[in-house]
């Protein structure tokens, strides 16, 4: 019971967009990166690696397959909630981090974030570093949560379920 407080904060964090301070007083519904060239990046990206569905990443993780769940959103979205047993490194660290955390360059990667378009640009990356069986998936955490899969939280090393707003 006494998780339940976390949900809301976990939806909030998982789902929408925080708003920054002077913008629009009409926000748009998509994120600003989603009107400039980062959309053809994360395009070439999408195209050049291999895509997988969460209900592959899922289907891996009931299976117990030899793979390596891999979050490369920010560690305070990490700790709010995550996918149970994945480990966080964040995108931006990611070329200094991996070495340490997966030497071995033959893993099993599915790498996600929320919506699949950081973990599309760190799994070409991954590629380009010789891991070459890293692989995105294409939808991220937030299709996790709305398919009513688990989530942890780091805040108290739970395990939950969030449901979806009907």
């Amino acid at each position: 019971m006494q998780q339940l407080w976390f949900v809301p904060i976990a939806l909030v964090v998982l789902c929408t967009a925080i708003p920054v301070m002077g913008a629009e007083a009409t926000p748009s519904r998509e994120p600003k990166w989603m009107q400039s060239p980062v959309v053809a990046m994360v395009s070439r990206a999408r195209e050049t690696t291999g895509q997988v569905s969460i209900e592959v990443l899922k289907q891996a993780i009931d299976n117990d397959e030899d793979v390596i769940v891999l979050d490369v959103r920010e560690p305070n979205e990490y700790a709010v909630a995550h996918i149970p047993e994945s480990i966080n490194i964040p995108r931006g660290l990611l070329e200094f981090s991996i070495w340490s955390l997966i030497p071995d360059k033959n893993e099993k990667i599915l790498v996600y974030c929320k919506t699949g378009a950081r973990a599309a640009l760190a799994a070409k990356t991954l590629n380009e570093l010789g891991y070459v069986h890293a692989r995105a998936v294409a939808t991220g955490g937030k299709a996790w949560v709305l398919a009513g899969y688990p989530v942890q939280t780091s805040i108290s090393d739970e395990e939950f379920v969030l449901l979806p707003a009907q």
